[in-house]
């Protein structure tokens, strides 16, 4: 038997880790319910948690039933409930909300959680179960009172991260920074076919166009260990760029209109806005309606300093962009052989904390 790949070799790791955190877990249902519901196989959280977008009294949790990740999910085409948990402290001592959710097959078995009635800026702990599999734990901080004063706020910025430009290693230096939260600016995939000279080779044998597809690279990527080990530490509030979709796109032109026809290019914008709401810590307001997506919306951190020149009780405010729709030029890093507007040098995440 051939020895796995490298890339292989992280993604079984990394499978390990999350199999390892949930059976040392303790399980909160009751022996009679834990046994209700169809039996999931062993990995079905191998794409970990994350939470997003806090408010002052909620966040956003997540996670995909995923057991074959990189094969479309692996999950039967039925709908699985999913029971959740946020509670004040890390050994679930003290839970403060629980429920169920739906996985359901037309979102590619992805659970988006909006949970209300918490405290502000306080930190939570969370974790899923479903077919008797219980997730990894997250963690995650709702925002401050919008009257509170005083504070501050660690922020770490993110983006144009290439699979097969290297390791995400800096996620790692990221975590030991420890923010608040995280702030992901766009191309949290990249749509390029597999390279024989890559570091790390893109799954698939070409580019994404079907949803199908745009699932197993988000799966591919979810997959890197140090960054899924910082969605479950911090909560995230995201949006896009161009490489989510197609190089350079801009409303519902194509990079090479030439080649993709409108109706072939509105396919694959709807395909791959599925697929990023479905691996993204957001609200149901995101949920695609075909080749749009609404993804403009605000979040204010009031007694939290936007910078360190800023003084106690202002507010730093986050206004994550819509959706790319006027036709933009080509700039200088979209050369032959760049792509996309971000320079080579921007394809691994930076922490910055302030």
């Amino acid at each position: 038997m051939p020895a796995p790949t490298p890339d292989r070799r992280r993604i079984l790791s990394a499978g390990a880790a999350v199999l390892g955190a949930a059976a040392s877990a303790q399980l909160w249902l009751p022996g009679a319910a834990r046994a209700a519901g169809p039996p999931l196989p062993d990995g079905v959280f191998s794409l970990g948690v994350a939470s997003g977008d806090p408010l002052p009294d909620g966040v956003v949790l997540w996670t995909r039933l995923a057991p074959d990740p990189l094969n479309g999910g692996g999950m039967p085409a039925a709908v699985f409930p999913v029971g959740w948990e946020i509670a004040e402290d890390e050994r679930f001592r003290k839970a403060v909300r629980r429920g169920t959710a739906q996985a359901r097959p037309e979102l590619g078995h992805s659970v988006h959680v909006d949970v209300r009635g918490l405290r502000p800026d306080r930190r939570y702990w969370y974790r899923f179960r479903a077919g008797g599999r219980l997730s990894p734990v997250g963690r995650t901080r709702t925002a401050p009172h919008p009257h509170q004063r005083g504070g501050s706020l660690r922020v770490s910025l993110a983006s144009c991260q290439n699979w097969q430009q290297g390791y995400f290693t800096p996620y790692a230096d990221m975590l030991a920074q420890d923010p608040d939260v995280v702030l992901f600016v766009g191309d949290y995939i990249y749509e390029s076919a597999p390279s024989a000279t890559a570091v790390r080779r893109h799954e698939g044998k070409g580019e994404p166009y079907t949803l199908a597809q745009y699932r197993n690279r988000y799966a591919q990527y979810r997959s890197d260990p140090d960054l899924a080990a910082m969605h479950a530490h911090a909560p995230w509030v995201v949006t896009f760029d161009d490489h989510e979709v197609d190089n350079d796109w801009a409303g519902e032109i194509p990079q090479d209109p030439d080649k993709q026809s409108h109706d072939a290019f509105a396919a694959r914008l709807t395909a791959a806005f599925q697929a990023y709401y479905e691996h993204m810590p957001v609200r149901a307001s995101a949920i695609p309606d075909g080749p749009h997506i609404q993804m403009y919306r605000r979040l204010e951190f009031a007694g939290w300093p936007a910078s360190t020149s800023s003084t106690p009780g202002s507010s730093a405010a986050t206004r994550p962009p819509r959706r790319r729709v006027p036709r933009r030029p080509r700039g200088p890093c979209s050369a032959p052989g760049r792509s996309g507007g971000c320079s080579r040098g921007c394809t691994t995440p930076r922490p910055a904390g302030t």
